[in-house]
């Protein structure tokens, strides 16, 4: 299927094109966990205040799951209601039109919802991409040059879309080297499990199961072998923050605190996200090897320091030129105000 001219750049997180900023962060990454004295867990916290939420399944998105199976946010003072969705275009539809008070994706459609005017603000950087993202090939297929000529099963103008392009620019081709069929990521990896299709780009934990389930073909590349990051935010609208700004709080010592449980209750916390990802618990270990996720110290640097190298409105300002480029949005954003490091410094201190 061929592109349409107003596709967007769907699903979790941005693929950024630029190594410096990836291999910063991932100078940068650490596994120390915050302490228990960060979170509220006293059953005299204020009343909580309901926000709706939404993205699409994610491994990255593990300690949301533990914290909303665990009552962290509500401990916190946050009653999150939140929903799977199998489209990112119907979540980011969904919380532009106010439907979701919150929301959990990629910086790519982060820009993109800043593109039509919402506003919103990053409270919270969640994870990135170290072999999350992958492409399926058949055996016969020897390397990413063997690809010119064939088709490939991608959500077209999502970020598999994203990543495959970059892939083909590393081996000298290009997308019209390729014929695309347009399918969801689950469908892609579908597809090439049932020999529909010899090449399919997705992400976990459909890439994984895709990957064990046919015999004829391999992961013949994925992010941990390219230099770059593909991250994804939690954000908030601006006008639930101002309204709720405690709530806001409360959400990111609820994800910390599930970090905190990811350390000391580990065999809990995979089954609990392996419940949410229909995947067993030794599959989500596994699958979380394809992520890093982002600790409270870094967060404050990408969120908090213009001076760092992995400050990330740099990033997402990159992006944005890339996405006018690709003719995805008509103009690049002001992005100025989009993040917002304040409920970061106040569950540090």
């Amino acid at each position: 299927m061929s592109m349409s001219s107003n596709s967007h750049w769907t699903r979790r997180q941005a693929l950024s094109l630029f190594t410096g900023f990836a291999g910063s962060l991932a100078l940068h990454a650490c596994t120390q966990q915050p302490s228990g004295s960060l979170f509220n867990t006293s059953s005299t916290a204020t009343e909580s205040v309901l926000a709706t939420s939404g993205s699409t399944l994610w491994i990255g998105y593990t300690p949301l799951y533990i914290a909303l199976e665990k009552g962290f946010f509500q401990e916190n003072g946050l009653n999150l209601d939140f929903r799977d969705f199998s489209s990112a275009t119907d979540a980011m539809a969904a919380f532009g039109a106010g439907r979701l008070d919150s929301q959990a994706l990629v910086t790519s459609e982060a820009v993109s919802l800043a593109a039509k005017g919402v506003d919103y603000r990053i409270i919270m950087a969640a994870d990135n991409s170290l072999g999350g993202d992958g492409i399926l090939a058949r055996n016969s297929i020897t390397s990413i040059n063997d690809f010119k000529g064939k088709e490939v099963a991608v959500e077209v103008g999502g970020v598999s879309h994203f990543f495959l392009l970059q892939v083909l620019k590393e081996a000298g081709l290009s997308g019209d080297d390729v014929r695309l069929t347009n399918v969801t990521p689950d469908a892609a990896a579908a597809a090439y499990q049932a020999g529909r299709t010899e090449i399919a780009v997705t992400y976990s934990p459909f890439l994984q199961k895709a990957d064990q389930a046919q015999q004829d073909g391999r992961i013949i590349y994925d992010t941990s072998q390219m230099p770059t990051a593909i991250v994804d935010v939690y954000l908030f609208s601006n006008q639930f923050i101002e309204a709720n700004p405690n709530a806001v709080t409360g959400f990111i010592q609820g994800i910390l605190q599930a970090r905190e449980f990811m350390e000391t209750d580990r065999d809990e916390a995979l089954a609990i996200a392996g419940k949410r990802l229909q995947l067993t618990p030794q599959e989500v270990e596994e699958q979380l090897k394809g992520v890093r996720l982002i600790d409270l110290p870094t967060n404050l640097e990408m969120l908090g320091n213009p001076q760092s190298d992995i400050y990330l409105l740099n990033h997402m300002n990159d992006l944005s030129q890339f996405l006018v480029s690709q003719k995805q949005i008509p103009q690049a954003p002001n992005l100025t105000n989009t993040l917002e490091p304040k409920f970061l410094k106040e569950v540090q201190t």
